[in-house]
Formats: structure tokens, C-alpha cells, sequence
């Protein structure tokens, strides 16, 4: 069996070229447990439910603060049914997000969930509410298996032991105790860190079973909640917490996720997230022109409102897509790894005879798409210009969404993470009808089917099944199985209602981006995968530095903070990437600017130490233009962001596979001076 750094030496070119050797027996092993559980993916009938489009959130209230109206919001995270799979097969237990309190609209529970529509600076307020508990209001156990012998939340450990990585005798099952959650706005610029989802600030539902000892909160809930009230006079009630955002982004598309320690990847799949649109502002989209008058433009909607009846009584021609990936097993139960096994063979022995965690899987892909909560759902479109908000949230795989099979079809990226791009990209012309996407990252799209014939197309995913490193789609990786996961979802296309008003892409004059200042450091960081000591496998991703040396030195979630800018900085952060893998790498409270990438001086493969720059530097791509949160960086290259730190506080940056970032891939950094009163660095 070829171990990754083997593997690694055998592609040659190191970087783009990575996954060139594609009958390595690595990826035979990744793409064998593609079928994932007892449901056979070629069993679900395709296209035939339509597209959900998520509603909007409904607000609990307006409410007036400190001389500030706030967009308030009370939001539960339930446990519910939900009909995944098509009509007349099994319905699917799952958790998201609703309403739990509602003036008009609809009260609705569903994963993904209903879209928050925030404008620039208006501040919003967000009671999370952890209700995952039965009707008696006991606690309800994960529906998926949770490791304990990862460094995580580990309520069981009561205070001592909360937020480490436990000590055994023997080889555990998964953690069955009541669930902790924490939520997360992605992408939110200048929230405050108790605001920001810490992954220790987790807290359990006030269930009337807790177990006696358990840890009801995480290490840094308490400091945070004292903190919520000083600052934004917010009562935290036991089971919730209360988040303020004061969404200073430029008009974006955003997301929220659970983020606890140790447990996102089983949370998020579980189904909790859900869109956050930042509209309005300097940056918005009355800001944009029609370069041939240069009047306003006319971009395509609407987009579902609050007050919008469910079902809807119009038609939407902008429209939030969020593509994950899932398995199922014959009762429409999700189906997640419960064992290593699964992903390379390892049957043991394991922990605590050996470094090899029992149940985490270094990595996860499902063998059915799902898209707005359905598997392979239908979209029924005119002939006219949508735009589509895509976001990957995948748990690690990379999607390379292929417009290709739709004759006559034009896509443009207009924005990103960040809000608008500097000038509409043309992915038609320019880059073959596709869009790579990494998971977390967020695309706003125009797709014009004007000069498409009526009928059903099928977009498609031509990323791989397996790990990616870059490289051309069935050249440096096998594509997608055509029959499953190289299916998106299907667009009914159908004559136009009415004339389209709205402004051809290409004339389409984005808002001004004005360029962050200098940097006044770089910080030179390594992204890094332990292999095992005792199995040819990995054992844990990892974060860490590269020293004046040029040597890759990793550092635990619990070591002490190293990234620490000052209020105001601007710094230059690199991320070595000494593995087989490309990252989507996410730092919180921030966007940043891509600068370059630069490959790195390899020696079979594999680069060297103490590490050299080969000289060859990469501008940014087109689609990363003006500011992103998560950014690809890929195998033997260095990528460069360039970020602008203005809140004090304690955040964390991590890579967005979620297996990576719950077994040490994710690591706290800190915006400021240390507080006196926090706990610690990553304790």
C-alpha cells in the first residue's frame, strides 16, 4: 500500500500534476468506498424533485440598541424529518435550523436552512438556540458517530476535562451523550470573538437528563457570555447564545455552520447551515452600472423576501444553491463512516495501543449530491439571465461544475467570498464552462440560457471523487462517476414569461475595489499531514510554522498562540503546503486579498528542506479577485494572502476540509493584546 508521501514522490511535478498517476493504488482505496452506505446510489431516481429555494428568515423583532436599529433573529437547531431522497422512498432524520420565534413568515425547520438577508451595517442580533432534545425535553444522542479520542468538545470530561484530547485504556465507541453546538457566521467581518462561533464556546441543550459531571458549556463560554452582555448588553440563557454581527462586509454572499470542536464534520453533515446575504451598501448592488450609459444596471432577481409566502407565489431569478455531498443506507438514514476502516482498511489496533483514532476518516466523500436538501433536484428556467449564488459545502470535495453540456449556455462569475470582483469573468470563453469551487468557498454567478433550446441539461461536476491537487479534469485526475457524483442537478429550460430587463454581463461595471494597505509583516506558515507511526496512513492534519531555518515546525490546537498582528496590521500570510493535498484554507473575522502563488523547489516530488522557492509565481486567478475568506492552496507551492486585521480579539484559521480541521488542522490566532480575563491560548 503506498503511503501519501510515496504516493506524492511518484506524480513528479509535484503541484498541478499531482493526481497525474491516477492508478496509484491511494486513490483505488478512495474511490473503492465511494458507495458509502447499504443505498445504492444508482437505485435513487434522478430529477425528480424541484429545487428547493430556501425562504428567507423571518426576525423575531425589530429592536432598538444603544441608539441602533438591529435586525434580531431567535434561531433553533432541531431535530426534524426531512424528505431528501425522492417521493416514495424513506424520509431522512436530520438537524437544522428554524425559527423559534417569528413575527410573519415562514416557520420552517430545514437543512439547509432559511436564508438570513442582512444589509451593510445594519447590525443583526441572533439568539442560538440549541434545541436538540425529544418531546419530554431529554437530550437526543448524535445521529452520527462521534469520535472520542480526537482533541474536541468532550462534554463527558465535566470541567477538567472539557475541550482536550481524552486519555483511554482501551479502544472507545462513539460519544453518545448529549450534543454540544456552537455557531458560526462565515465570512462575518469585524464581529467581536464572542460573536464569532469559538469552537470552544460550544454549549449543550438545557436537557432535563444531562448527565451528572458533564460540561455544559465549553472553555470559553463563560468569558464570552460575560463579554456578550458588557458589550451588547445580550443575555445568554442556558442551551443558547446570543451573537451580534455588525456586517461591515461588502455586499456578499456569506454562510452559518456549527463550528464545535472536535465535531463539525458530523454537526455540519448532519445538516445544520444556511445561507447569509449581506446586501446594500458602497459595494451593493445599486452600485453596479451599465458601462454602455452608465446608468444602473439591472442584475437578475428577486430573491426570495421575508415576508414571501411558502410555497412561493413568484418566481425567483436569483437563487442560493448549496451543493453537498451525502450517503444514505436503505432507511434514508444518513450514512457517515462509524469506523478507520472504512476509509483505508486499518482495522486496528488502534487507540490507545497505537496513534490511530478509531472512528475519524481523514477524509469523506458521499456518493450522492445533494443540492438545497434534496438529492439531484430539477430547476426549471426561461430563456433569460439567473444568478446563482453557488456554495461548496462539501465535506471535502472540491467540485468543478461543467456548464458544458448545456448548448448555447453563457456563465460569468461576477463575485465571490468577498462580495462583486474587480470585472465579470467570462467562464464560457475563458475557462471551458467551468467553475472549481473548494469546499466553503461561495461563487456569484450570471447563467444565461437565452440562447439555449428549450429542454432538460444536466450540469455537471467533473472534480474528482478522491482527494484534489489541481491539475485537468481526466488528464491529472479521473472525473467524477458520471453515473452519481458527476451529476449536479438538471434545468428544465422553458420560452421566457416576459422580456428580460436585466443587463448583459459583459457590460456590467463592478464597484471600485480599493486595495488593502502594505503589509507590515509576513508570517510563513506550514500546512502539514502526520503520518501514523504504526499504519501507512495518515493520522492527523496539521497547522504550524515555517522557522528562520526554512523547516516545517507543526503546533497543536492547544499550543500557544503564534499569529498575533496588532490592531490595524496588514500582513502577508503564506501557507506552505508540504502535502498531497490541495486546502481550502479559512481565517475568521476577515477577507483578505490573494496575492500569488509560487511553487516550491521539489526533489522527487516531495519538497525539500529546509524549504526553497522555485522562482515561478502565479498571479491570482480571475474568479479571486477583490477579497475571499477561503482560498485553494495547493500541493509544492506557497499561496499568499494579504489580510487586514482591525478587531482585537481571539479567532482561529483552519483548513475547511472539516475531517482535517477536527483533528488538529485548525489553530487560534489572536487580533491585539491578550486578555487577562480569557482562558487561554487554545486551552
Amino acid at each position: 500500500m503506498l503511503s501519501r508521501r510515496e504516493f506524492l514522490k511518484l506524480s513528479g511535478a509535484g503541484t498541478l500534476a499531482l493526481f497525474a498517476a491516477t492508478n496509484g493504488k491511494f486513490l483505488q482505496r478512495v474511490v473503492a468506498q465511494i458507495p458509502g452506505g447499504t443505498l445504492d446510489p444508482l437505485s435513487v431516481p434522478k430529477y425528480m424533485t424541484p429545487l428547493l429555494i430556501p425562504p428567507a428568515m423571518p426576525k423575531a423583532a425589530k429592536i432598538r440598541l444603544r441608539r441602533k436599529d438591529i435586525d434580531y433573529y431567535v434561531i433553533a437547531m432541531r431535530q426534524f424529518e426531512q424528505q431528501i431522497l425522492p417521493a416514495g422512498m424513506p424520509a431522512t432524520t436530520v438537524w437544522g435550523y428554524g425559527p423559534r420565534v417569528a413575527q410573519k413568515g415562514p416557520k420552517i425547520f430545514n437543512a439547509p436552512s432559511l436564508t438570513i438577508e442582512a444589509r451593510h451595517k445594519t447590525e443583526v442580533r441572533i439568539m442560538w438556540i440549541n434545541e436538540l432534545v425529544d418531546a419530554k425535553g431529554k437530550y437526543l444522542p448524535h445521529l452520527l458517530p462521534v469520535d472520542p479520542t480526537l482533541h474536541w468538545a468532550n462534554p463527558s470530561g465535566g470541567t477538567a476535562g472539557r475541550d482536550t484530547r481524552p486519555t483511554f485504556t482501551s479502544t472507545p465507541g462513539p460519544y453518545t451523550g448529549p450534543v454540544p453546538i456552537v455557531s458560526h457566521v462565515h465570512g462575518a467581518v469585524g464581529v467581536g470573538d464572542e460573536s464569532d462561533g469559538h469552537a470552544e464556546a460550544w454549549y449543550l441543550p438545557a436537557a432535563r437528563n444531562i448527565p451528572r459531571g458533564y460540561a455544559r458549556q465549553g472553555t470559553w463560554y463563560e468569558h464570552f457570555r460575560k463579554k456578550a452582555l458588557k458589550e451588547h448588553l445580550a443575555v445568554w440563557l442556558p442551551g443558547s447564545a446570543t451573537s451580534m454581527y455588525p456586517n461591515e462586509n461588502r455586499a456578499s454572499t456569506i454562510w452559518y455552520h456549527d463550528h464545535t470542536l472536535g465535531m463539525t464534520r458530523v454537526n455540519v453533515y448532519a445538516g445544520p447551515a444556511g445561507f447569509y446575504i449581506v446586501r446594500g451598501g458602497p459595494a451593493g448592488d445599486e452600485a453596479v452600472t451599465d458601462s454602455r450609459s452608465g446608468a444602473q444596471a439591472v442584475l437578475p432577481g428577486p430573491a426570495p423576501k421575508e415576508r414571501d409566502p411558502f410555497p412561493p407565489n413568484k418566481t425567483y431569478y436569483e437563487i442560493p444553491i448549496a451543493i453537498q455531498d451525502r450517503a444514505f443506507n436503505n432507511d434514508g438514514s444518513l450514512f457517515y463512516p462509524n469506523t478507520r476502516e472504512f476509509f483505508d482498511g486499518y482495522i486496528g489496533p488502534c487507540i490507545p495501543e497505537t496513534d490511530i483514532s478509531p472512528i475519524w476518516n481523514p477524509e469523506f466523500f458521499g456518493n450522492m449530491i445533494m443540492v438545497n436538501g434534496n438529492t439531484w433536484p430539477f430547476q426549471t428556467v426561461e430563456k433569460r439571465r439567473y444568478r446563482l449564488r453557488f456554495l461548496d459545502g462539501c465535506q471535502a470535495r472540491f467540485l468543478i461544475l461543467d456548464f458544458s453540456n448545456i448548448p448555447g449556455v453563457e456563465v460569468w462569475q461576477i463575485g465571490n467570498e468577498g462580495g462583486f470582483l474587480s470585472a465579470p469573468v467570462n467562464l464560457s470563453a475563458d475557462h471551458g464552462n467551468r467553475l472549481l469551487m473548494s469546499p466553503a468557498e461561495r461563487a456569484d454567478v450570471i447563467v444565461d440560457f437565452t440562447n439555449v433550446e428549450p429542454g432538460n441539461y444536466v450540469l455537471g461536476n467533473v472534480g474528482p471523487d478522491e482527494p484534489f491537487g489541481g491539475g485537468e479534469p481526466g488528464m491529472d485526475f479521473d472525473l467524477a462517476d458520471p453515473a452519481t457524483t458527476g451529476q449536479i442537478m438538471e434545468f428544465r429550460v422553458i420560452p421566457a414569461a416576459a422580456p428580460d430587463p436585466t443587463t448583459p454581463p459583459q457590460f456590467l461595471q463592478l464597484p471600485a475595489i480599493e486595495p488593502l494597505p502594505a503589509e507590515t509583516m509576513t508570517r510563513p506558515l506550514a500546512l502539514m499531514e502526520m503520518m501514523s507511526m504504526v499504519h501507512d496512513g495518515p493520522a492527523e492534519a496539521m497547522l504550524g510554522n515555517v522557522d528562520e531555518m526554512g523547516m516545517p515546525m507543526h503546533q497543536m490546537w492547544s499550543d500557544p498562540i503564534t499569529e498575533n498582528p496588532m490592531v490595524g496590521d496588514t500582513e502577508v500570510w503564506e501557507f506552505y503546503n508540504f502535502t498531497a493535498d490541495a486546502h481550502p484554507m479559512h481565517v475568521h473575522e476577515v477577507v483578505f486579498e490573494v496575492v500569488n502563488r509560487e511553487g516550491l523547489v521539489l526533489d522527487a516530488g516531495e519538497p525539500v528542506q529546509p524549504v526553497q522557492l522555485s522562482g515561478i509565481v502565479r498571479p491570482p486567478e480571475a474568479w479571486e479577485s477583490g477579497f475571499k475568506d477561503t482560498v485553494t492552496a495547493y500541493p509544492g507551492e506557497v499561496t499568499r494572502i494579504r489580510a487586514k486585521f482591525d478587531k482585537p480579539g481571539t479567532f482561529v484559521w483552519h483548513c475547511h476540509i472539516v475531517e482535517h480541521e477536527d483533528n488538529e488542522m485548525m489553530r487560534p490566532y489572536r487580533i491585539g493584546p491578550a486578555d487577562p480575563n480569557a482562558p487561554g491560548d487554545g486551552m
